[in-house]
């Protein structure tokens, strides 16, 4: 028994819909239900051929203009409760009339092959002629982002990212200096084409994780920490190790340094994106810790200094 199709809801498109609408509806679906995308899933498959031949005949207004009028015939037949349903229905006698159906010969330039399409589709209009068979049209696949983080460190230094698409895995490089919102392209990763169309391309866009020491400037390769130093360094000089992305520096505090200064450490930020070998600067904020739970001996003499320097005040 040969059951009708309906087109149109297969595409999930209205009977007025112009060509535009279902191009696009059947790209949507196209595009969701391809085997590339949905390796060994039958159902998957079934459906994309479904939506092929929906395509086939929607999309050519003569084929469209026959379903519409055996659309309009079958309506009429049931309506008419001449049998019980599609099973009554003589779609080969129909397309016959109507100038469509029929095997079409068998050989030479006017052999046919059915392909993928269904009985109905075959009894209707015949199957597709090899001289004459419509390909889908050849689509590329649509470009697709996807996020990833990175520490600091990684950006610092470069790193190795593997990317995941279906069953494909593919390494790629982050380069050093990338910045929030870089975007690194993968050739081919993205969604397939469709009728043999190029697969699109992916692209990565950064995020930097945020970093417990170090803070990004506006400049993208300048830098910012708090640098705690004791009381008596502030009040004495001293020196003081400072970290960076790239191991410990000295850093010489000189005597009397406030809370609150800034401190710049060349070089030690992070490298330019388009110029690897260049890097920025590390500001180091000074922020000086008061010393608590002073005992006696400490107290006497903080008040001794206290007073002295009250002496020497005019």
């Amino acid at each position: 028994m040969v059951e009708y199709r309906d087109y149109y809801k297969i595409l999930g498109v209205e009977r007025n819909s112009d060509e535009k609408a279902i191009r696009k509806a059947y790209r949507d679906l196209a595009r969701r239900y391809h085997p590339d995308v949905n390796p060994g899933d039958k159902g998957a498959e079934s459906k994309f051929k479904e939506i092929n031949e929906a395509y086939e005949v929607l999309s050519d207004s003569d084929k469209r203009a026959k379903y519409d009028q055996l659309g309009s015939s079958y309506q009429q037949y049931a309506r008419g409760g001449n049998g019980s349903g599609a099973g009554g229905f003589d779609w080969s006698s129909w397309a016959a009339a109507n100038g469509g159906g029929g095997n079409g010969g068998a050989g030479g330039a006017n052999s046919y092959d059915s392909g993928d399409m269904s009985d109905f589709f075959s009894t209707i209009f015949g199957s597709r002629p090899r001289t004459q068979q419509r390909t889908t049209q050849m689509t590329r696949g649509r470009d697709v982002e996807q996020p990833i983080e990175v520490t600091l460190e990684e950006v610092y230094a470069g790193t190795n990212y593997t990317v995941k698409r279906g069953d494909k895995q593919t390494k790629i490089r982050v380069p050093p200096g990338a910045q929030d919102g870089t975007r690194i392209r993968v050739p081919g990763q993205g969604d397939p084409g469709m009728g043999g169309g190029p697969a699109g391309d992916l692209f990565l866009v950064v995020t930097r994780k945020p970093h417990p020491l170090f803070k990004v400037r506006e400049t993208e390769t300048d830098l910012d920490i708090d640098l705690k130093i004791d009381f008596y360094t502030a009040l004495l000089g001293g020196e003081v190790l400072v970290p960076t992305l790239n191991g410990d520096v000295k850093l010489r505090i000189a005597e009397g340094t406030q809370s609150g200064r800034l401190l710049r450490i060349s070089k030690r930020g992070l490298p330019d994106l388009h110029e690897p070998d260049m890097y920025g600067d590390l500001y180091a904020r000074v922020l000086i810790q008061i010393p608590t739970e002073l005992s006696l001996t400490e107290r006497d003499l903080f008040r001794e200094l206290a007073a002295m320097r009250a002496v020497k005040s005019p």
